[in-house]
């Protein structure tokens, strides 16, 4: 048996094994510093909060996260509602006191979203121009949206600086700019189709806002007034499809 050699080779299993062993132990405390880190911002608010007394200024409610059902509406003739659907998004959002007791504020910020489609408009891209068709043979039709948000609120609570049960209602405006769209079908063959950033997409939409409840259960409705195409036509008439979101909201802060 050759010794040297042998031991040479039980000493590379046995670093290897202890840099994999590291890596891993790196990675493991890493996740849990992030995971620490978002679970201690809440309570670092009610911390912070019980220092204040009534009428000192404070503000509220600057980090959200949303999920809502999706439909979109104003499609056209002969399309219907789209099936399951959904929206994620989530940000920050500046409060900005307007009276002493800190009930009536107004906000803006900045966020991220995603949202996913089920619906039976056919959407392509043929040379550069979108082409839409309503065919009823193609299946897992999807489409996908990633946007900036830009969300602007006039915002009415009955809150107070230490109490953090309150009625909440905030309404406003919201500007999504896109940063990717992607659309995707099978035809009836199973052949698969995708095309990622259609020229017709409009890029800047933008709807109304409304959150409404109290404590922790908060309605939020999304109401678009933009449509997602621009120049876009079926049959000689104007796709003038648009989004509906309602769902649930989540302040911290």
């Amino acid at each position: 048996m050759n010794y040297p050699f042998f031991c040479l080779k039980i000493y590379l299993l046995i670093k290897d094994e202890i840099l994999y062993l590291s890596y891993s132990f790196i990675c493991v405390m890493r996740i849990k510093l992030i995971i620490f880190y978002f679970l201690s911002i809440p309570f670092l608010a009610f911390a912070q909060k019980d220092s204040l007394s009534i009428g000192d200024r404070y503000a509220e409610d600057q980090l959200y996260f949303s999920v809502s059902y999706s439909q979109l509406f104003d499609q056209p003739t002969g399309i219907t509602k789209s099936n399951f659907s959904y929206a994620l998004s989530g940000g920050f959002i500046k409060d900005i006191i307007l009276n002493k007791s800190g009930t009536i504020a107004i906000a803006g910020g900045i966020g991220l979203g995603y949202d996913f489609f089920n619906h039976e408009l056919k959407v392509g891209e043929v040379d550069g121009t979108t082409v839409f068709t309503n065919d009823i043979t193609t299946s897992k039709n999807i489409f996908k949206s990633y946007n900036l948000e830009f969300p602007f609120e006039l915002r009415w609570r009955t809150s107070t600086a230490i109490k953090y049960n309150f009625w909440r209602i905030y309404t406003g405006v919201k500007f999504l700019y896109n940063l990717d769209n992607n659309f995707q079908y099978r035809d009836s063959d199973e052949n698969q189709f995708k095309y990622s950033n259609v020229s017709a997409y409009n890029k800047l939409q933008y709807g109304l806002t409304i959150s409404a409840g109290y404590d922790a259960f908060t309605m939020n409705v999304f109401y678009g007034l933009s449509p997602v195409f621009k120049n876009g036509l079926l049959n000689e008439k104007a796709v003038d499809t648009k989004i509906l979101k309602f769902g649930l909201i989540f302040y911290f802060l």
